[in-house]
């Protein structure tokens, strides 16, 4: 029992915050109202959004392995991606980003302590670029000021975020001194711990070598541009009178929405985030919810074929990959 309560510390807020969030989400939708929705939607266009998701894929591993300098072979890269998600989608505790880690770190031989850190800065880019989108749709979204005040907030602490990540970078034998001087008498948590640190360390330095990092910038933003372009289709197979900020203030919406604690998948807060950002525009919760589904479903229908591909290519199932990381977890 009471490991199960230490489990539950991690897994519960979660579960309460998506219960809350398909609650809610019940409550103000008309069913008959949404199915309508649904079947009058404009299927050419969700075929083309489907389509425009695996074009966003292949360019999002293009910016990962940018990322990684280069170390890992496109292919491995582009499979492991979608794996990744696959994880997200089935898996608790977003150990997608650790499956992303330990699969490729297998994959390519560099190691899990390598491939981690770069997926760290490839969050904390995407939590940057996400305020941005966010903050330049308020202008455009009424009664929004709340939403405009959060991103300004959370673009600030991504910010400060990478400062701290550059000093680090930069400061590389320093931090290591401090490190091994305030553990100088616990030599097993120094030797674990100049490993990870070792890897880190080599992970930030795409953020001292300003050419490489103005090419992960350019991807970063192709790869977000096709993402509002993305979502913009998909806006208007539903509401045709829907207008480019639109996207910018749903895309910017999920995007702090898959970052708070949830179900796998971010089942519930990602239709609360779009489908909330969506009705704020339109004033029509019920069609809000269709596009918020279908979105969530386009996601499932992309990365879980290629991810369902990729493991069922090295012998590994869902469970399997699940059984590993907690392992990993534990050592």
């Amino acid at each position: 029992m009471s490991n199960f309560w230490k489990s539950a510390r991690r897994w519960l807020p979660g579960v309460v915050i998506s219960l809350a969030a398909i609650a809610l989400i019940v409550t103000f939708v008309d069913l008959g109202h949404f199915v309508a929705a649904m079947r009058s939607a404009n299927y050419w266009l969700l075929l083309g959004v489907l389509a425009a998701s695996f074009v966003w894929l292949a360019m999002r591993a293009v910016v990962w392995r940018t990322i990684l300098r280069g170390r890992a072979a496109y292919r491995d890269v582009f499979l492991t991606l979608n794996e990744g998600y696959l994880l997200n989608n089935f898996l608790p505790f977003r150990l997608g980003e650790m499956g992303r880690a330990f699969l490729l770190g297998r994959r390519s031989k560099l190691g899990f302590l390598e491939v981690l850190p770069t997926i760290i800065i490839e969050r904390v880019l995407d939590l940057a670029f996400a305020a941005a989108i966010l903050m330049s749709a308020v202008p455009f979204v009424v009664g929004a000021k709340e939403a405009g005040r959060i991103a300004i907030v959370i673009g600030g602490l991504v910010v400060f975020g990478l400062v701290v990540l550059y000093l680090l970078a930069r400061n590389r034998e320093r931090a290591l001194r401090l490190f091994n001087r305030l553990f100088a008498r616990m030599p097993k948590v120094r030797q674990v711990g100049n490993g990870f640190l070792d890897s880190l360390f080599s992970g930030l330095a795409i953020l001292t070598d300003g050419w490489l990092f103005l090419r992960v910038l350019l991807w970063m933003t192709v790869n977000w541009a096709f993402a509002v372009f993305q979502f913009y289709l998909l806006i208007l197979a539903f509401f045709p009178q829907a207008e480019l900020p639109w996207s910018l203030f749903g895309l910017g919406a999920v995007a702090f929405g898959n970052a708070i604690p949830s179900l796998p998948g971010a089942v519930g807060t990602y239709e609360g985030a779009l489908g909330g950002a969506l009705a704020l525009l339109s004033g029509d919760q019920s069609t809000a919810l269709a596009a918020a589904l279908t979105a969530h479903l386009t996601n499932y229908i992309s990365t879980g074929s290629i991810g369902i591909f990729a493991l069922s290519a090295e012998g590994e199932t869902l469970m399997g990959v699940y059984r590993q990381l907690r392992k990993k977890e534990q050592e």
